[in-house]
């Protein structure tokens, strides 16, 4: 994760060129590049040198990277930044509301997978071109896992699902904000735009995830690998879905 220079965690909403950045992660180092002509190599740090970072509501105990990534990443950016590591000994939990208690996760906005569906973005940019606006990709979203589907939002009637043999528990809808209007490679803000066609058909009812809503926040209930071309099985149902504000769609 990236912070300034207190160790308040940073994103895209407010430094757009975070979009520019690859990251490949390797056993003890990390290899970033940023718009083809930059590159650095950052060592993942030992535990000794450590601060307290804040990333919404939680404070962190995490590793920092050293002087000269730290100083390098500045450079790219334009401004003071280091660079942090959630290693063995950070500790951070899910909201116990809609997780769980003591449901680990590290440092993503607040759960450790989102998921999202091929039929429900195809129904999005359904909406966005019958009122004359252009479709965008699933990248504008981010999801960790994307499942191949038929039916356009079948994911609010799902509680959990199993790939790989691992229990996914889809605990809470993902409420989305300025971060889907912006390029995810080169941070621009001047492309598509899909928040109108998901408040026209994908706004909350519910007061206590407000917002329009695209994919899942999903909790893994074990540990294993799954890969590309896994078979997704649903095992257990959310009856009455979730609710929605009914507008005109015209």
């Amino acid at each position: 994760m990236i912070t300034d220079r207190d160790g308040h965690f940073i994103t895209q909403r407010e430094l757009p060129e975070l979009a520019r950045i690859a990251v490949q992660a390797g056993p003890s180092q990390l290899h970033l590049t940023m718009g083809g002509d930059k590159q650095m190599i950052a060592q993942i740090p030992i535990a000794a040198r450590r601060m307290d970072v804040s990333i919404w509501k939680s404070i962190v105990d995490a590793a920092v990277a050293d002087d000269v990534a730290n100083n390098q990443l500045s450079a790219w950016l334009g401004r003071d930044v280091r660079l942090v590591f959630f290693d063995g000994d950070a500790r951070r939990s899910a909201s116990a509301e809609w997780a769980g208690e003591g449901t680990p996760v590290t440092f993503t906005d607040g759960y450790q997978i989102l998921v999202t569906t091929t039929a429900s973005l195809r129904a999005l940019n359904a909406d966005l071109e019958r009122h004359g606006e252009d479709g965008v990709g699933m990248e504008r979203f981010r999801p960790n896992i994307v499942l191949d589907t038929d039916e356009a939002w079948q994911e609010d009637r799902w509680a959990a699902i199993e790939i790989g043999g691992i229990r996914f528990d889809l605990v809470k809808p993902c409420a989305r904000c300025i971060m889907t209007t912006q390029d995810q490679s080169t941070g621009s803000r001047d492309v598509p735009n899909p928040m109108p066609a998901m408040g026209r058909i994908r706004m909350s009812a519910d007061r206590r995830v407000p917002g329009p809503l695209f994919g899942w926040n999903v909790t893994p209930r074990g540990v294993g690998r799954i890969t590309v071309g896994d078979p997704v099985k649903v095992i257990e149902e959310r009856p009455a879905g979730w609710a929605f504000k009914i507008r005109n769609r015209d």
